[in-house]
C-alpha cells in the first residue's frame, strides 16, 4: 500500500520574477497575463506562521496556473 499523499499539495516551480513583482515566466514559459493577485497570512500568533503571495497567471501556452511565493522567496505550483 502506498503512502497517503496530501491532496493538492504545493510543489517547487522554476519562475522568473522580480524580487517584489510578478512573474514573467513559469517552467520556461511567458506569462501572458496576471489574472489574479492575493496575499495568505495565516497562523500569526504560532511559532510558524503562514505568508503566501499568491498569483493566479495565464500562461502563453493557453495553460492558466497558481504559483505563490513564500517567507523564504521560494516558488510553489498549488492546484486550487
Amino acid at each position: 500500500m502506498r503512502p497517503a499523499r496530501r491532496l493538492y499539495e504545493p510543489r517547487p516551480v522554476a519562475v522568473s520574477a522580480d524580487r517584489r513583482g510578478p512573474p514573467w515566466r513559469v517552467d520556461q514559459v511567458a506569462v501572458e497575463a496576471v489574472r489574479e493577485e492575493w496575499v495568505v497570512e495565516d497562523g500569526w500568533w504560532t511559532a510558524r506562521p503562514l505568508h503566501r503571495h499568491y498569483f493566479e497567471l495565464a500562461l502563453a501556452d493557453g495553460r492558466a496556473v497558481t504559483v505563490f511565493r513564500d517567507d523564504d522567496r521560494r516558488w510553489f505550483r498549488q492546484r486550487a
